[in-house]
């Protein structure tokens, strides 16, 4: 079998992104930017307000991997592929990673799971 690390890191990203697509977009006042649009008016610029650059950040996914620049700068920056970034992000999380200890109750809870596993399917497993 193989296994791609950088492969690995893109479903995550693109995981990532749906979960934020299918969380829904709040609608309310403060979303609609009912207040904004008053103020600003029908036919005005709204992308430079305050409100805009309060809000754009947590409503557009954050890609990690997608590159959103124009072409010509993408290119004048190396133009690197969205695989290629993944597979940078992949060999820093090999060689920086430092995992958190699981607390003793994750532990016992997965003790329980690798015990049934092996009762049922008359193996020995490791947790090590």
């Amino acid at each position: 079998m193989t296994f791609d690390y950088a492969k690995l890191v893109m479903d995550n990203e693109f995981a990532y992104m749906i979960k934020h697509a299918v969380r829904g977009i709040p609608v309310n006042e403060e979303s609609l930017a009912v207040e904004t649009i008053k103020q600003v008016g029908a036919g005005g610029e709204f992308v430079s307000h305050a409100h805009t650059y309060q809000h754009f950040k947590s409503e557009q996914s954050q890609s990690k991997l997608i590159d959103r620049r124009m072409p010509e700068e993408w290119a004048a920056q190396g133009g690197a592929s969205m695989l290629e970034r993944a597979n940078e992000v992949a060999v820093d999380l090999y060689q920086h990673y430092k995992a958190t200890p699981l607390n003793s109750e994750t532990k016992k809870k997965l003790r329980e799971i690798v015990n049934e596993a092996e009762n049922h399917y008359h193996i020995t497993l490791s947790l090590d």
